[in-house]
């Protein structure tokens, strides 16, 4: 049976993926997609510095190309998906064979003969009959939380849908190591948003009423999160990537090899000042909030019209330091990780080394000091966090030079003590 995986992009073929009797994965670009002056883009780490696309690099074995390993989910959810289908979840090429059709972005993989699943480790030459058994998920979402594609029903509720494809919402499902993850997420998402961050539609769901979870789903740990994907829109797929497929790195190296400021060159020399000014916005917000997990995969681009990117909408907005307190940043910022670091002096090394002036990084990180200060108030304003995890907040922002200089204020008040709503539309919260 032929191995290779024809690699489309909406409309476009753009290539295929032969897996050798040796594990290795060969990646090559169709020749029409190759030579097509207005082909859209798979991504900005197959280009040159001329928008020219790179020559082929040497193939993996096991693993697939970064790009595309970077499709596929880690950690808990990538061994259930692959226990479900039978494949082993160490290789690459069989769980993009499964998942191919309902990958993060616009991204299609389909089998060369159209056999829809891979075969079964234990038995290499029989394709596993597995389209009619809905217990064996299909879809992919990148990451390492446990987390499902589902659909909202008009009266609200989510499902997830056979196979798990096609759904048009993630949801996150609460941890048993972690307490409030989800309340965690969705008031850090929505303070970004009183800040002028861009955020796709949330929501909290109790983690019980969501229809069609696997039966091994615990089901008891407390509320999920849903948020609506900026990958979708009706029927159609945007593309989009994060920053360990732009820099052709694997899940495992995303936090390492590249800095803030290798980030921010790059954006502002590929995308802009508009986005430049963005990503400093973002990355003084996950500052604040104490986000120490702000890798390579947590950060995203679009291609609304398939060949211009800009930055995705934001998501895994978390306040990581009231788990982890003596957590660090996930990327250096002018070669240091460290809080208590993180000044005016600090964001004008970290301007040199992105080749972006200074005047531009100075006014847009003070701009967004100034802005989470004017919204500080609000923060848990719903009252989803528990006293203790607000002054580990306002114990973390005090010990940043960058907001004391600006005289942001101390914590929110413990739920009981908090001012009033103020007008604002509420959130939803099934």
């Amino acid at each position: 049976m032929q191995r290779a995986l024809e690699i489309y992009l909406g409309d476009h073929r753009v290539g295929t993926i032969t897996n050798l009797s040796s594990d290795h994965n060969v990646f090559v670009f169709d020749p029409a997609y190759a030579a097509d002056s207005k082909r859209p883009i798979l991504s900005l780490g197959f280009l040159n510095a001329k928008g020219e696309l790179a020559a082929a690099r040497r193939p993996p074995q096991v693993r697939l190309p970064p790009f595309f390993a970077n499709l596929l989910p880690e950690g808990h959810l990538r061994e259930y998906l692959a226990a479900r289908a039978h494949v082993n979840p160490v290789r690459d090429f069989p769980l993009l064979w499964l998942l191919g059709e309902d990958l993060p972005g616009a991204v299609v993989a389909r089998h060369a003969d159209g056999i829809t699943a891979p075969p079964r480790e234990r038995d290499a030459t029989v394709p596993q009959a597995i389209e009619d058994d809905p217990s064996v998920l299909k879809f992919s979402l990148a990451g390492v939380q446990l987390k499902f594609s589902a659909i909202r029903e008009a009266a609200g509720g989510l499902t997830i849908p056979a196979h798990g494809k096609n759904g048009q919402w993630i949801v996150k499902m609460p941890s048993a190591t972690y307490g409030l993850v989800p309340e965690n997420e969705f008031t850090m998402l929505r303070f970004a948003r009183r800040v002028g961050i861009e955020v796709p539609e949330i929501g909290l769901v109790a983690a019980a009423d969501v229809v069609n979870l696997p039966p091994e789903v615990r089901r008891d740990l407390g509320q999920a999160l849903y948020i609506k994907r900026f990958d979708r829109d009706g029927s159609a797929r945007i593309h989009a990537e994060d920053f360990a497929q732009i820099y052709a790195l694997y899940p495992a190296e995303k936090y390492e090899k590249v800095s803030y400021a290798n980030m921010l060159g790059g954006i502002w020399r590929a995308m802009g000042e508009k986005e430049a000014t963005e990503f400093i916005r973002r990355l003084v917000f996950s500052i604040g909030i104490g986000n120490a997990d702000m890798h390579l995969k947590n950060w995203s681009v679009i291609y609304p019209d398939g060949m211009t990117p800009r930055l995705a909408p934001a998501y895994d907005y978390v306040s990581t330091i009231v788990y982890i307190k003596d957590d660090r940043l996930a990327l250096t910022i002018a070669r240091t990780k460290e809080w208590e670091r993180v000044s005016e002096d600090l964001f004008e090394r970290f301007a040199r080394r992105a080749g972006v002036p200074r005047g531009v990084v100075l006014r847009t990180a003070r701009a967004m000091v100034e802005r989470m200060r004017s919204e500080w108030p609000h923060l848990n304003d719903l009252q989803l966090l528990p006293g203790s995890f607000m002054d580990a907040i306002g114990r973390h922002i005090a010990r940043i030079p960058l907001f004391a200089s600006r005289a942001v204020p101390g914590p929110p008040a413990p739920p009981a003590a908090l001012a009033p709503e103020t007008g604002l539309p509420p959130e939803e919260i099934a």
